[in-house]
């Protein structure tokens, strides 16, 4: 362990010994959230403690006089802190605001054409993830993802699901993976499900999963990503393999846990 690891760790240690997230704002903020019903006791105090770190390190904000409540930081925080329930916080370093807007918000989109011509357009955006910079996210978008059913998308896990593959540079829909976790292997089948759901988009196919998820390889992996976590038996069911992939780098298998619940 590096000298900066020590020093991070032992700050976590002391955020973990003089913060908290009160009682009754920690259980108003699960009740909106369905999906972590599967997790037990033991998961929801480390997914409360890795939340109470998550709040002392970024800065959520409201952007157009947009007022964030508590109840909102800590359900965006919650969710976060679901994809790296069982992996090191580290993976959310090197950036450190998440900002929240009214409703959907105006950005300038800079974009290359196979021909070298570099394009811009202004586009309204739900939520966007910035490489080295802020998470940002429209509250009604964030809202309405918790319920799945209904919206069929989670804003907060997908934005986030981004930063998890920018670790190793610009998104492309590979993360940096565990040591044990071949990269040929990540690679070989999350290309070959692209392709094989791209041409079910391009045939105009109804597809379970949101048909954004054809946009690109990044846009794959955070669409599936959302996926794994608020419906993971659909995604078991499309892509098998990529669900095995994916509860090996989330170490999660939340499948399992839906399946127990419902026979319950």
């Amino acid at each position: 362990m590096s000298v900066l690891d020590s020093i991070r760790k032992w700050k976590r240690k002391r955020v973990l010994e003089s913060s908290a997230i009160p009682e009754p704002l920690w259980r108003e903020a699960l009740e909106t959230l369905s999906f972590v019903a599967i997790y037990n006791h033991a998961e929801l105090a480390r997914l409360r403690e890795l939340a109470v770190i998550f709040l002392s390190e970024k800065s959520i904000v409201g952007g157009g006089g947009f007022e964030v409540t508590p109840v909102m930081r800590v359900a965006i925080a919650i969710q976060a802190c679901v994809l790296i329930l069982n992996l090191d916080p580290g993976y959310f370093d090197g950036w450190e605001n998440v900002i929240v807007y009214p409703d959907q918000f105006v950005t300038d989109l800079e974009f290359e054409d196979d021909a070298g011509v570099v394009h811009q357009r202004r586009e309204s955006l739900a939520g966007e993830a910035v490489l080295g910079g802020p998470v940002v996210l429209s509250w009604p978008d964030v809202e309405a993802g918790a319920d799945w059913d209904d919206a069929g998308m989670n804003l907060v896990i997908h934005e986030f699901a981004h930063k998890l593959d920018m670790r190793s540079g610009d998104a492309n829909g590979c993360p940096p993976l565990p040591a044990e976790m071949p990269p040929r292997s990540w690679q070989n089948a999350m290309t070959a499900a692209f392709e094989h759901f791209r041409a079910r988009v391009d045939k105009d196919e109804e597809t379970a999963i949101d048909p954004y998820a054809a946009d690109s390889p990044a846009e794959f992996f955070a669409v599936l990503s959302e996926v794994f976590f608020a419906d993971p038996t659909l995604l078991l069911h499309e892509y098998p393999k990529i669900y095995e992939l994916f509860s090996w780098f989330y170490k999660q298998d939340p499948a399992s846990r839906t399946e127990l619940l419902l026979e319950e």
